[in-house]
């Protein structure tokens, strides 16, 4: 089915022509740009790479409930998340990393522990090498672009999309809650994220200087509307 059209606005000199661009053209756009902006930053972020941990650290230390942390083995300038993840592991919490398991399905998480031995799946991506299947309490999801209302731009596959609600179903179920953090640098921010029915919100973005926490309208439980409180440095 062909995504909805969203109407923008194309500029053509001094005139403005109104003109439909569908979700994905509009995704692709914005994606294409915050790619060169990450590959750009990443390039010389060392110290935004250890903030963001550090921040990072500060907000799993303050999630006594959680058990599981899925994270993920960073690729091309993804932020890397790895300290983090050892900081998790050393405090008791089980590590797991997500895996790909078919084109259209959700994620798999695998446990995983600093220096176990990890393995090139078919879809080219390093996986942990153990086959434990864990389900996660805190995912680290890696992005592309965010916006303050908690959406996310990844890049175009749908797994974290599909695996968020999977996961928020059965934890609604068992009366558990899942807690999705995007992990970013600042300069992967951009003012507004296009959407549509299937993408999963995050419940917290943090960045080298930013907590951003999203949250329902408290008054308004089944609106398509979220508020969020950005605490910088």
């Amino acid at each position: 089915m062909a995504d909805p059209p969203v109407r923008l606005f194309r500029a053509n000199d001094s005139q403005r022509i109104r003109s439909p661009v569908t979700i994905a053209e509009a995704k692709a756009r914005i994606r294409r740009e915050a790619l060169r902006r990450r590959r750009l930053h990443a390039a010389d972020g060392a110290d935004e790479t250890a903030q963001a941990n550090q921040r990072l650290i500060d907000f799993l230390s303050r999630s006594g409930g959680a058990r599981i942390l899925a994270g993920y083995y960073a690729i091309n300038s993804e932020i890397d998340p790895l300290a983090a993840l050892v900081f998790a592991g050393e405090c008791g919490m089980d590590v797991c990393l997500p895996v790909v398991v078919a084109a259209g399905m959700p994620l798999e998480f695998r446990r995983w522990n600093p220096g176990d031995r990890l393995v090139e799946n078919a879809f080219g991506t390093s996986v942990p090498a153990a086959r434990v299947v864990l389900d996660p309490d805190v995912l680290v999801v890696p992005m592309v672009a965010f916006d303050k209302a908690g959406y996310r731009l990844g890049y175009g596959g749908g797994f974290y999309d599909r695996t968020l609600q999977q996961l928020r179903y059965r934890a609604g179920h068992r009366g558990r809650s899942i807690v999705a953090v995007g992990f970013a640098y600042d300069a992967q921010e951009v003012p507004s994220v296009p959407r549509d029915a299937n993408d999963q919100r995050l419940d917290v973005v943090i960045t080298e200087t930013q907590f951003l926490i999203s949250e329902w309208e408290a008054d308004e439980p089944d609106s398509d509307v979220r508020t969020a409180t950005a605490i910088k440095a």
